[in-house]
């Protein structure tokens, strides 16, 4: 099992950048393929970006194609997820996901999660 803690999120004005951090501890972060989702008020919680274990491999929901990056950093078990051009639409909790298999889309495949952090975007 892999701990993990989001930190990064708040409250931007629409068009707005804020950048998602999720610190690992506990195995080998480089073993895990990693993921965001996030949960909005009164909706069921979504995919949002995944990355491979080394970081060659990223997918992204078109919601937020060309906005969102994933990334990582294995040697500071991290994974981050900068957001530009932010909208109200993105306000929700995000999570990060661990999976020891491979990229997925599916909250399913993932095993351990974080608590969220919350992330606001005002019109």
């Amino acid at each position: 099992q892999v701990q993990l803690v989001e930190s990064g999120g708040g409250l931007v004005q629409a068009g707005g950048s804020l950048r998602l951090s999720c610190a690992a501890s506990g195995r080998t972060f480089s073993n895990y393929a990693m993921a965001w989702f996030r949960q909005a008020p009164g909706k069921e919680r979504e995919f949002v970006s995944t990355i491979s274990r080394y970081g060659a491999s990223t997918v992204y929901a078109d919601s937020v194609k060309g906005r969102f990056t994933i990334s990582r950093d294995n040697a500071k078990s991290t994974v981050y997820l900068q957001m530009n051009s932010l909208k109200p639409e993105d306000t929700a909790i995000y999570y990060c996901a661990a999976n020891t298999g491979y990229t997925s889309t599916s909250q399913a495949s993932y095993d351990d999660w974080g608590q969220g952090t919350q992330v606001t975007v005002s019109s």
